[in-house]
């Protein structure tokens, strides 16, 4: 029998200390490299799109890839790739940990439309803002002093 699966991701993290390093002029090609490196692990990605501090990723993820796993390619292979590139100066890594977030299939195109839209929604709120709502819409306890 073979393996099927629908789990639709919504992953988040932010660069180091939540600096707004990643300038609007080259992060398309940051977008076009990590989108890269998901293909390459067989992951579908639906959207890619961020701002100046972090980024969101609407991705199935293929079910022979963990999560953790994925994560930890992306931040280390983009971080050497960025350093090597200059594409972002005064970029000093990615923060430690991560958020993803499960949605019924059925919400994919809501998803898609608020990851496309992050440069209008962060006019009105902060990261932090965001991080938190996403946390309390998914029911995840957390402590406030990590959040930075």
């Amino acid at each position: 029998m073979s393996t099927y699966t629908q789990i639709l991701y919504q992953i988040v993290f932010s660069t180091h200390s939540r600096e707004r390093t990643l300038t609007e002029h080259n992060q398309a090609e940051l977008y076009k490299y990590a989108a890269g490196i998901l293909k390459n692990k067989k992951c579908h990605l639906y959207r890619i799109n961020g701002v100046e501090d972090h980024i969101h990723i609407v991705t199935h993820i293929h079910p022979t890839v963990a999560l953790a796993n994925l994560l930890k390619d992306i931040k280390l292979a983009s971080s050497a790739w960025i350093k090597d590139n200059k594409i972002f100066p005064y970029f000093n890594g990615w923060q430690d940990g991560y958020g993803a977030f499960t949605y019924s299939i059925k919400e994919k195109d809501r998803l898609i439309e608020y990851v496309k839209n992050q440069k209008e929604h962060h006019t009105k709120k902060t990261f932090r803002e965001e991080f938190i709502e996403l946390l309390n819409e998914h029911e995840i306890e957390f402590d406030e002093k990590y959040l930075l």
